[in-house]
């Protein structure tokens, strides 16, 4: 979660298509210019080491406001990728 909150702040469309589950990926991610100025991980519901998904609720903070999401993890070839948010 936190990676790709970072590849959002830096406009890493790259890493965030890489990290993103192959049947909700999009074909093309535009991103915008919002400067991001933190994070704040408000619950976590499983996403352990033995988990295969997890939900994770967060706060992203930006210039002007936040964005409050709850999303969903699942491990895909073995590893963590967003599936969409709930």
């Amino acid at each position: 979660m936190r990676s790709r909150y970072a590849a959002f702040a830096v406009g890493d469309r790259a890493y965030l298509l890489r990290t993103w589950h192959s049947t909700t990926k999009p074909r093309r991610l535009t991103l915008d210019d919002t400067e991001w100025t933190g994070l704040s991980i408000v619950d976590r519901d499983k996403g352990g080491l033995f988990d295969k998904e997890g939900v994770v609720e967060f706060d992203a903070h930006y210039t002007g406001g936040s964005l409050h999401e709850r999303s969903r993890f699942v491990r895909e070839n073995g590893k963590w990728v967003y599936l969409d948010a709930v």
